[in-house]
This record gives structure tokens, sequence and C-alpha cells, in this order.
């Protein structure tokens, strides 16, 4: 069975995933609008850096983050300065991490709903004497909704069962930076299969109701995300 240690991760875990998926939806909603309309030749570089973590291993992207915030890495040394110290194996350095790692599962899901949207709907808003911003909030979220819930909950699902980043960034400290998916390598370690396997089980379950209950809902919008 689980102990207290076990229920520490979850608890860690679900607290990462959703200040994760907060700041993804904050971030990643305006560069996904950028994305879907414009014709700047940057697009295509942007949207490149923005698959990175879809087809790089997540140790690299750990190790490069790593000296990033590192004492001699660029953001190490502006929090230095800041007087905050270093954000390497540190929860704030994990959110970070996260963010950028999970990126792609909230920007390309926003990038499709906006492009499917097309410009009928903003022409008739602009008749109608709508301000940009009252456009996209009365016309443009209201028809994006798929494209913002499948953005969330792959989001939320993805920093979830994040490994590689997470041990290279946030390392394994009890209560700070262990989650789910470190504490089920530690069980497998010291051989404790039977903890592994409550802790993996979940996990297994709960992305299967997650991608079940998205391609049930929204099957448009997940096979957009696999283009």
């Amino acid at each position: 069975m689980l102990d207290a240690s076990d229920f520490a991760a979850i608890w860690l875990t679900l607290k990462l995933a959703t200040l994760v998926t907060l700041l993804l939806m904050l971030f990643g909603t305006p560069l996904a609008w950028w994305l879907a309309r414009t014709r700047s030749r940057a697009k295509r570089v942007v949207g490149a850096l923005v698959a990175l973590p879809l087809v790089l291993p997540p140790t690299v992207i750990g190790f490069y983050l790593l000296l990033a915030m590192g004492p001699n890495g660029p953001l190490g040394q502006l929090t230095g300065a800041l007087g905050m110290g270093t954000l390497a194996f540190t929860f704030t350095g994990l959110v970070i991490a996260s963010v950028f790692y999970s990126l792609p599962f909230v920007v390309q899901p926003l990038q499709n709903a906006f492009e499917a949207i097309g410009e009928r709907p903003l022409e008739v808003a602009a008749t109608l004497r709508a301000g940009p911003w009252d456009t996209f909030w009365s016309v443009v979220v209201p028809l994006a909704r798929p494209g913002f819930v499948t953005g969330a909950i792959l989001g939320f699902a993805h920093t979830i069962g994040e490994f590689g980043v997470v041990l290279m960034i946030g390392g394994n400290i009890p209560d700070r930076t262990r989650v789910v998916s470190t504490q089920i390598y530690d069980h497998v370690e010291a051989m404790e299969y039977a903890q592994a396997h409550w802790l993996a089980g979940g996990m297994l379950v709960f992305s299967f109701v997650v991608l079940l209950t998205l391609y049930t809902l929204y099957p448009q919008s997940m096979r957009g995300t696999q283009r």
C-alpha cells in the first residue's frame, strides 16, 4: 500500500501540474494566437522552437535547462543577482522546466483551434464594431473552447507524467521536488514493487481516462494534435 512519502509525492505532483497548467494557459494562449494569425517569416522558427520538446529527449532539455539555471548560467546569474539563489533543485525551477517541456501540448491544440475559426467570424465581429479584445473574448474564446479544454488537460496530464526533466532539474528531494514519477523510480530501485505497482497503475489509469475522455468529447481536436 501507499505510505506517507507516496502521498506527499502525489500532492506535490498535483500542485506542480496545476500551477504549470495555469501558467501554460496564460502564456500559451497569446503565443498560439500569434502563431495562428501571423504571416511573419519567424512563424516557422517560433513554431519549431515550441515543438522541440516533442522530439528532444527529456534529458537533453533538462541538461541545458540545468546549465541555464546553474550559478554560471544566464538565468542562474540573474536570480543570483536578485538575491534569489539558483533555481536548480528547487520547486520554482521545476515549474519553469515543466512549463517549457509541456508547452507544445498546450500551444498546438490552441493554435489548431484558432486556425479552424477562419476569417469569417472575425470579419462579422468587425462589421459590428467590436474591438480586438471584445472580439477575442466574445467570438474567439467560445469557438475555440475545445482547443482550450484539450490544451489544459493535455498540459496537466503531461506534466504529471514527466520524469527526465524533473530528475535533471529537481533532483529527488523529499517534499520539495520528489514527484510521482521519481517516487516510482525509487520504489523500483529499492525493489518495492508493490508500492511501484500502486503508483504506476494509478498513472496508467489516469492517462487512459484522460485520453479516452478527450477522444470521446473532442475527436477533431485530438486529431489536430497529431499533425
